[in-house]
């Protein structure tokens, strides 16, 4: 999914009137209506939906494995670096100008390795988490129409806080907001079970991947 994972699904809108046809017993009265049927909205936090469920949560920490090395290979390197760092200033008024400039160029030249390391990881972790958001999202989308279809909705707004162009949600009942409902739904139908205590918990979709060490 290239749009951000926002969705407004209007599921069906406005009212329905069919006319009645005047009998011929009385042709001066006026035509009937049908009754219209009543709209029935609900508010749902789309992105709070997705990162909720079982599914997510499961391939979020699965994720987090995948760039385990990635943290394990910044922290080395940022340790290095602060290691080195102590060790200029320590011995700078004892090295020649030659030897604090081998020095600080080496301890550049880590940093330089170091920030190459967490670009490369912080591209594949965009990428690698928004294919992941992007794959639960798509099935949760497809739920949401049937739920809303079976509850009778007419209207189902994304009431998601920091939408590139966000619904302006002014007020809604607890009662309207079906985000749980949703997930709950989806848990079932999925099958996957809930994530132990000591996964990780899910961020949104734009997490960062770890920085790198400072000083550059």
């Amino acid at each position: 999914m290239k749009r951000t994972f926002a969705v407004v699904a209007v599921l069906a809108s406005g009212f329905a009137l069919s006319a009645v046809a005047q009998t011929a017993a009385t042709p001066s009265s006026a035509p009937a209506s049908a009754p219209a049927t009543q709209p029935k909205v609900a508010v749902i936090e789309f992105q709070a939906a997705v990162t909720s469920t079982n599914e997510f949560q499961r391939d979020f920490g699965d994720l987090q494995k995948k760039f385990e090395p990635q943290r394990t290979q910044l922290k080395a390197l940022g340790d290095e670096v602060e290691t080195l760092t102590k060790q200029l200033q320590a011995q700078s008024d004892k090295l020649s100008d030659a030897e604090r400039a081998s020095k600080a160029k080496a301890i550049d030249d880590k940093k330089k390795q170091a920030q190459r390391v967490a670009d490369d990881a912080q591209n594949d972790y965009q990428s690698a988490m928004q294919e992941t958001f992007g794959k639960v999202a798509g099935k949760v989308d497809e739920l949401l129409n049937s739920y809303a279809k079976e509850q009778g909705y007419t209207l189902v707004i994304d009431a998601t806080e920091q939408q590139q162009v966000p619904p302006t949600v002014l007020y809604h009942t607890e009662n309207s907001d079906i985000t749980k409902a949703v997930v709950d739904a989806y848990n079932v139908k999925s099958g996957v079970p809930a994530p132990p205590p000591q996964a990780p918990s899910a961020p949104t979709p734009h997490a960062a991947a770890p920085k790198p060490p400072a000083g550059k």
